[in-house]
């Protein structure tokens, strides 16, 4: 599912928690780069040590309230942008995330479908 897509670029990005926290911080603050419609947006976020300019392309789900899922990720030098089915393929797999009870979260989190990034609300 979707920690298949999205977790093996952000390790290789050394992309923490703690960096993947903040970046929802400033979403929240509305401070995305695009709205690509079908509950999708896309967040640059700074490389360690390189700055946005040196920054991966996150693409996330999310409702803007309490569900922000990181379901693709990019480097600049290695994509220039996905394809228009790509990104109708994204908006449909946002709709069955976004569409997901807190139970069957939680289930997917145990079987390891997804992965949960700790994330304090006291932080926005």
């Amino acid at each position: 599912m979707q920690d298949k897509i999205f977790w093996p670029m952000a390790r290789k990005a050394a992309l923490s928690d703690d960096v993947l926290c903040r970046a929802v911080s400033e979403m929240r603050r509305g401070l995305i780069d695009a709205d690509l419609g079908g509950d999708i947006i896309k967040k640059r976020i700074a490389l360690p040590g390189h700055g946005k300019r040196g920054s991966a392309r996150t693409l996330l789900a999310t409702n803007r309230r309490d569900r922000w899922i990181f379901i693709f990720g990019f480097g600049k030098n290695e994509l220039a942008n996905i394809s228009e089915k790509e990104l109708e393929a994204l908006r449909l797999l946002a709709h069955d995330l976004l569409s997901l009870t807190d139970m069957q979260i939680s289930a997917a989190i145990s079987n390891g479908s997804l992965l949960e990034v700790e994330y304090e609300t006291s932080n926005s």
